[in-house]
Parts: structure tokens; C-alpha cells; sequence
């Protein structure tokens, strides 16, 4: 039998599991060995209806299929009953997968800002767990576990999806593969996100190559106005999809660039999938998990919530930044330009106002 990719014995629980998402990760969770067989895996959602109905099927699925080397798997129905070194927070709304229904991001955050307080008030404070959250807003969700958990204790898994689309849609433009890219994606999860289009990296590529497709990729446009762009792009992609019109939708989004691609395509896969990207989620998140669960330090890009660590910034934002056992230890100072630093200070002032929005004008 391999070695197996953790350093010590740890409990997970994935709230919302009976979500696509949430189904998803728990099956990576045992697919990549992420936990030890004398470990134990929560499943948790909530009392009655339908969630608990599923959650024991899905409970007896798994065990079915991973029984050679599964961990314990319970059920867990109640926020009090969650007990695990390390949550994942899976559960909460997302937006309408009808590409006609305008996308509202303020009910969004304040139904699922009630699911967020009502877990993070579960937390012991003399032995909070690691809490990992890719339910959105995700920033909203990191800062308020981070209130209970303690802020290096949390980490928002949706800048690891970002930069793994990023990577990706990058690799594609070179003609290689995903792994041989560097690249971080930060700020926001949402239209304000930040392409660090200075931190490319390919291997294999010719710096000639490399930095011809760089200059290619943003020569005449303004990252100050890429949100407006996302926004556009989303539009036009909503617009052909509704018409019917999904294998020019597909094509668009395929000719815009690098940056506005990885920010389109999830909501592309969410109009026509009839779901949320469940397994590209599930993916970031099981890295982050591999990462900590396993005892390594590994840079990568996450929401978490700072002190002026870095740029002076303050409140919850994506950063690159370094996971430790414990959740993330500091920031990676990267030398980033500076309109790619005006851009994460405008998401970081764009995430601090909506978060007061959301508290009824009243910041944290």
C-alpha cells in the first residue's frame, strides 16, 4: 500500500454535504486518501426534509465504494453536533442556474450570512477547528468564522479556484499543460478579482514566447476597467445561452482572454450544467485540504482575513499566502506592478463595503 499523504490522524466535517459541492469533496476526500482510516468523516446538513434523507444515502454510498480504506463516515444534523479538527463550509444558496434571473449577490450573502453565524456560533473557542469556506460570498464566510476560529485559522478556498482557472485557461493559450503554469489570481472571488498577469510563469516556454503572449494578452487594456469587462462578458454569454445559442456562447467565452475567460467560464458551466461547477470546487478545496491535512507549507491563493500584513491592506481579501498545519502562517510578499496593486486595493475597499451592506451599515 502507498504512503499515505497525510502527517497525523485528522477529523473533517464537509457542512452542506448533501450539495452537489459538498458531494463532490466528500468523495475526493476518500478518493485522494486525504484522511487516515482511523480518522473520521462528517457528514453534515441539517435536521429533517430532504438533506437528511440524502445524507445517510450518500453516507451508505460512500461506504460502499471506499469501504477498502474508508475512514469512519457519520451524520451529523445539527451545528452542535459538528466535531472535527477541520470543517469544510460547503452549505448555503448560490444563484439561479436560469441565466435570466439577474445575479444578486446582496441576497445572496444575507441568506447565507444567517447559515455562516449559526456554524461559526458552534465553534469552542478553547479548540477551534481549521476552517476551510468556499460557500459565497466567501470573503463574508472567512471573516466571520475568522471572528470565531481565530483569522489564521480560516482560509477561503474560492482564490484557489480562480487561480486554478487562471493557470488553465493560460496553459491552453501556450499549448501546454496545467501544471507546468504559475500564475496567482487574487482579490475579490467575483468581479474584482486580480490577475497577476506579472507572476506568469510557464515551464518549457521561451521567455521570448512567454513574455510576447503577456504583452499580447493585456497591451491597451486597463485593469482598472476589468470588472466592467467580466461584467460585459457575463452579459453577452447570459444572453446567447438564453437564446439557445450554447455552442456560440462556448466559442465567445473561448476567444476572450486569459483573465476574463477564467472569471466567465464558471458561469458559462453554471447557466448550462443546470448545477454550480461542483467538480472543479470540490478540486480546490481538496488541494487546500491536501496541503494542510499533509503538513505542508504551500503557497497558493486564499481568502483569508488581514491585519496589514501586506500593502497595509485590512479586512478579508485573496492574497497569496503560505498553509501551515494550523491554517496559514503569513503572506508571500509578491513584487506585484502597480496598477496590479491600485486593483487589490480597490477589491479590498469593494469587499469592505459590501460586507457593511450586508451588516446593515454596521462594519464587524
Amino acid at each position: 500500500m502507498r504512503d499515505l499523504p497525510y502527517s497525523a490522524p485528522m477529523d473533517i466535517a464537509v457542512i452542506g454535504a448533501a450539495g452537489s459541492c459538498g458531494r463532490q469533496f466528500a468523495a475526493q476526500v476518500l478518493e485522494r486518501e486525504l484522511i487516515s482510516e482511523s480518522s473520521r468523516l462528517q457528514l453534515v446538513g441539517h435536521r429533517g426534509g430532504l438533506s437528511e434523507r440524502e445524507l445517510f444515502g450518500l453516507r451508505a454510498d460512500l461506504e460502499d465504494a471506499f469501504v477498502d480504506r474508508a475512514p469512519t463516515i457519520e451524520v451529523a444534523l445539527d451545528p452542535e453536533e459538528v466535531s472535527a479538527d477541520l470543517w469544510v463550509m460547503l452549505a448555503g444558496r448560490t444563484i439561479s442556474t436560469d441565466p435570466s434571473q439577474p445575479i444578486d449577490r446582496v441576497a445572496l450573502g444575507r441568506a447565507n450570512l444567517e447559515i455562516f453565524e449559526r456554524y461559526a456560533a458552534a465553534i469552542d473557542p478553547n479548540s477551534p477547528p481549521i476552517v476551510i469556506v468556499q460557500s459565497n460570498p466567501v470573503e463574508l464566510g472567512v471573516e466571520v468564522f475568522g471572528m470565531a476560529a481565530g483569522r489564521h485559522r480560516v482560509l477561503g478556498a474560492g482564490a484557489r479556484s480562480d487561480t486554478l482557472r487562471f493557470r488553465q485557461e493560460i496553459a491552453v493559450d501556450l499549448g501546454v499543460r496545467r501544471p507546468q503554469v504559475t500564475a496567482f489570481m487574487i482579490g475579490q472571488h467575483g468581479d474584482n478579482l486580480v490577475p497577476l498577469w506579472s507572476s506568469v510563469r510557464a515551464e518549457g516556454v521561451p521567455d521570448s514566447i512567454l513574455n510576447e503572449y503577456v504583452e499580447r494578452s493585456t497591451n491597451g487594456r486597463d485593469l482598472a476597467e476589468l470588472p466592467l469587462e467580466i461584467k460585459n462578458a457575463k452579459a453577452r454569454m447570459a444572453e446567447l445561452v438564453r437564446a439557445d445559442k450554447v455552442v456560440e456562447a462556448y466559442d465567445y467565452v473561448s476567444d476572450l482572454t486569459a483573465d476574463v475567460r477564467a472569471a466567465v467560464k464558471p458561469f458559462f458551466t453554471h447557466f448550462t450544467a443546470g448545477h454550480t461547477t461542483e467538480m472543479a470546487t470540490a478540486h480546490a478545496v481538496a488541494d487546500i485540504v491536501a496541503a494542510i491535512a499533509g503538513g505542508h507549507r504551500q503557497v497558493m491563493a486564499a481568502q483569508v482575513t488581514l491585519d496589514g500584513e501586506w500593502l497595509d491592506l485590512v479586512g478579508t481579501i485573496a492574497v497569496p499566502i503560505l498553509t501551515d498545519p494550523q491554517g496559514w502562517s503569513h503572506v508571500m510578499p509578491l513584487e506585484i506592478t502597480p496598477s496590479e496593486r491600485e486593483a487589490l486595493l480597490v477589491a479590498n475597499r469593494v469587499v469592505a463595503g459590501a460586507h457593511t451592506t450586508l451588516r446593515g451599515g454596521v462594519a464587524p
